[in-house]
């Protein structure tokens, strides 16, 4: 999930850039306040879909393997087994 979104929101940025939703300037020459939300958040987001992402994956199965073995543990040593 960090990953897609990650994604969206450096995509987002790209998007705006090429001129949709008014691009990087208003018509009048200031500044388009999209673009710049759109800015922050693709500052949240490329930290986001490169490191935290990613690192959650391994994280999770590292978790489930420990939880498996306690599991057979607890099971081997209670007082019902």
């Amino acid at each position: 999930m960090m990953t897609a979104g990650g994604a969206a929101w450096d995509n987002a940025k790209k998007y705006i850039e090429s001129g949709n939703l008014g691009g990087k300037r208003l018509p009048d020459g200031s500044k388009n306040p999209t673009h710049a939300a759109a800015v922050v958040g693709d500052t949240v987001g490329d930290p986001t879909k490169d490191t935290a992402g990613p690192a959650i994956n391994p994280l999770i199965k590292v978790m489930n393997i420990v939880a498996i073995l306690f599991a057979a543990l607890i099971l081997k040593y209670s007082l019902l087994g």
